[in-house]
């Protein structure tokens, strides 16, 4: 009987309870059984922007955090289409761009995801092949991003409205924007099929180095202090409500990620050949590393999800045509990670 007892009070959390508003209330409030997941499906890109997702699986801190928990990984190409399996039950966590998140959480009325932590701030550029003159020399050009709706999308729309062109539009200041996969951009920009895109690293850096491009904005340059959400990571709220403490694990290897990146810092090398390990893994191909060295330089690896970048995000996406404007108050929930950070102090 002791022992039906303790599992009982370790399935049953009875002193607070996730909610959809993204705040903790009270077990009076509200009584909600929870327990460990048996298994947890993750999802993540094969960008160096996705370093910590890159790094927990490959070197097993996801797995040794879940314990028992049965971890799955997916691997996407966009953010939009890592959502839509999230919708619909086939992911239960994934790192994803801010922006993806932000129209999930308003299409939902608050109801489909949390924000939990960041993973990368930086490491997106607009790269443009080498025959266009400057700013003032896209009219008429075509220029891509990895989805609709995507972050970097919405950063390129942004930036194109706040420049006096019209995205999609007429013109002599009209500029076309064809969302495609980060390396089909590539090979379009071979072919000159397309003047450049808004992309993430490490297709930023090819595209300089393989394509002969050329830098033409630095997003950090966009944000006070250079610092603005890359990378971050979802869960699925009803997920996180049964499951917090499995939410709270792969929060644990998320911290030992970054960690890792962090603590190798001063070796380019090492961590090159060990993203490049989970690059293959992930069924994408490796890259030269010199290639991986360059890109590294640009991201920073951080769990801070950079809450307050949130309404600027909301505004640029509803300013680029890709959401509505709606409260996201609540989307960002911090509690648990710093549940998590407050255990690391403390050892």
């Amino acid at each position: 009987m002791l022992g039906a007892l303790a599992v009982l009070a370790v399935l049953t959390v009875a002193a607070t309870v996730l909610r959809a508003n993204g705040t903790l209330e009270a077990w009076e409030q509200a009584s909600v059984e929870t327990s460990d997941a048996s298994e947890l499906t993750l999802g993540y890109f094969g960008n160096l922007t996705h370093g910590p997702a890159l790094v927990g699986v490959q070197e097993g801190l996801f797995a040794q955090e879940l314990g028992d928990t049965q971890l799955s990984t997916q691997v996407f190409s966009s953010g939009p289409t890592a959502i839509e399996a999230m919708n619909a039950g086939e992911v239960d966590a994934a790192f994803v761009g801010p922006n993806p998140a932000i129209n999930s959480f308003i299409q939902s009325g608050g109801e489909s995801l949390t924000v939990v932590a960041g993973a990368a701030s930086g490491g997106a550029q607009f790269v443009v092949s080498g025959d266009v003159a400057g700013e003032d020399d896209l009219g008429g050009r075509t220029f891509a991003t990895p989805d609709f709706g995507g972050t970097q999308d919405v950063a390129l729309r942004t930036w194109l409205a706040d420049h006096g062109y019209a995205a999609d539009g007429d013109g002599e200041r009209a500029v076309g924007i064809t969302p495609m996969p980060n390396g089909q951009a590539l090979q379009m920009l071979r072919q000159g099929q397309i003047d450049g895109g808004w992309l993430p690293q490490p297709w930023a850096t090819r595209a300089v180095q393989e394509e002969g491009a050329k830098v033409l904005v630095d997003e950090s340059e966009l944000w006070a202090d250079g610092r603005y959400p890359t990378t971050v990571l979802a869960v699925r709220q009803d997920f996180l409500e049964q499951h917090p403490q499995t939410v709270e694990k792969l929060l644990s290897g998320l911290d030992e990620s970054v960690g890792w990146l962090h603590a190798h810092e001063d070796d380019p090398v090492l961590v090159a050949d060990t993203l490049n390990a989970a690059l293959e893994a992930a069924d994408t191909d490796p890259l030269p590393q010199t290639t991986a060295v360059g890109a590294l330089g640009a991201i920073e690896w951080t769990v801070d999800p950079l809450a307050d970048t949130y309404p600027a995000l909301l505004e640029h996406a509803v300013r680029a045509g890709t959401t509505q404007e709606a409260s996201v108050e609540g989307l960002v929930d911090t509690t648990l990670l710093d549940r998590v950070r407050s255990g690391e102090e403390d050892r």
